[in-house]
């Protein structure tokens, strides 16, 4: 690769992640360095073409320029063009070498330096020490054989000489920079990896512990509370009461209401502990999980499908789709008992979707369980996916209640 493109090379991979204005510049950049290379170029051309010595004057010195400019100028058009081929490229920048060399010895009075200077400058930038000490070796070569042979004067053969070095040397420090520069970019992803690892370490052991106090505190609650529940419908049942007292009755009724809502309180409890601790099944097997004890209460029937190419997700992700899928099937088995209840999880290119259909109960009537709850399922939902990046939407369609989450990931 070339000086320009291997610094335009660093340059767009530290500026890309600012966004298309800023690599826009990259990419103007590198049409100003081609365009000033190419006018080079045809300077370099037109002013040996005019110099004398030059392509004009009569017999071999002439005819040796006019073809030494000509294998300088395809070399250099071979050398702007194969930046990002490293075969091609070291062999143009070797001809470009040799030939510059060679027209600096038979041109001294013209810009012809500027061919072994470039030639040498970009070799010490782009290439390593050991192939660039060749190409600036055989550009010396050259120069000192044809000025020579020619009769250049000692300051000609010094000044040139030392032209070439210096900046062959100025494109080792080029190439340095360069190199250093990669090695920064390639420290900072891999702090940014490291720090990104620690904050995801940190955000599981958050939500370990969490998940140990949900299931210490309420999920021991919620046992005691079904255990006395149990206890109190036993009492309330044993026939030392009498049997046809109404109050009896509804205090049973709501004994045994109370023992369901514990219950599934224990179940919403255990999928909470399982969807924090960061050894959770993935999404699919947990939403199954989740569908069998749906089925398992008996009025509700549930057509559960995955589509897609199932992929490991995101903690953020699959928690918000899991929630979704809860809040959705509890309000269809309190809000439209005995509908059938379509659940689909989408794996998408860019995210993944929940999709959850019953339909409204004709007559209206809803489920025991329809009064419970605070009344902010749904909200709470909408404020979960703007969370995770994600749109969620809830609403009567075509007489079905339709519940759709999109979420990228």
């Amino acid at each position: 690769m070339s000086s320009v493109s291997q610094e335009l090379g660093v340059f767009r991979s530290f500026t890309a992640h600012r966004g298309p204005v800023v690599a826009g510049r990259a990419v103007d950049v590198a049409r100003l360095i081609d365009a000033v290379r190419a006018g080079g170029l045809a300077v370099v051309l037109i002013t040996v073409s005019l110099a004398r010595p030059g392509p004009a004057t009569a017999g071999a010195r002439g005819t040796a320029i006019a073809v030494t400019l000509s294998v300088c100028g395809a070399a250099w058009v071979v050398w702007m063009l194969t930046g990002r081929w490293d075969r091609t490229n070291v062999a143009g920048l070797t001809v470009l070498g040799a030939a510059g060399g060679v027209l600096a010895g038979l041109s001294p009075n013209s810009p012809a330096l500027a061919v072994g200077c470039v030639t040498v400058f970009a070799a010490g930038a782009a290439l390593s020490p050991e192939t660039s000490l060749g190409i600036i070796g055989e550009t010396l070569a050259a120069f000192l054989i044809t000025a020579l042979v020619t009769g250049a004067s000692a300051g000609i053969l010094l000044g040139y000489s030392f032209a070439f070095v210096s900046l062959w040397t100025v494109g080792l420090t080029r190439r340095a920079y360069l190199l250093r520069a990669e090695q920064a970019e390639d420290m900072l992803a891999e702090s940014r990896r490291a720090r990104e690892a620690e904050t995801q370490a940190a955000a599981l052991a958050e939500r370990a512990r969490i998940a140990r106090d949900i299931h210490d505190v309420l999920a021991h609650s919620l046992a005691a509370v079904s255990v006395n529940l149990q206890a109190a419908e036993g009492l309330l049942g044993a026939g030392t009461l009498p049997a046809d007292n109404p109050e009896l009755a509804k205090a049973i009724e709501c004994i045994d209401r109370a023992g369901t809502l514990t219950r599934e309180g224990l179940a919403a409890a255990r999928r909470a502990v399982l969807a924090l601790r960061e050894d959770s099944a993935p999404l699919p097997d947990q939403l199954s999980a989740l569908v069998e004890e749906y089925r398992a209460v008996g009025d509700l029937v549930v057509d559960y499908r995955v589509t897609g190419a199932v992929r490991p997700l995101p903690a953020k992700a699959s928690l918000v789709a899991y929630r979704t899928a809860t809040e959705a099937l509890t309000n269809a088995r309190k809000h439209a008992p005995g509908q059938p209840v379509t659940l689909r999880l989408g794996f998408e290119p860019a995210g993944v979707t929940v999709s959850v259909v019953n339909p409204l109960s004709p007559d209206g009537a809803q489920g025991p369980l329809a009064a419970t709850g605070a009344r902010y399922g749904l909200t709470g939902l909408t404020e979960r996916a703007a969370l995770a990046g994600g749109t969620f939407e809830a609403g009567p369609t075509a007489g079905n209640w339709h519940v759709s989450l999109r979420i990228p990931a």
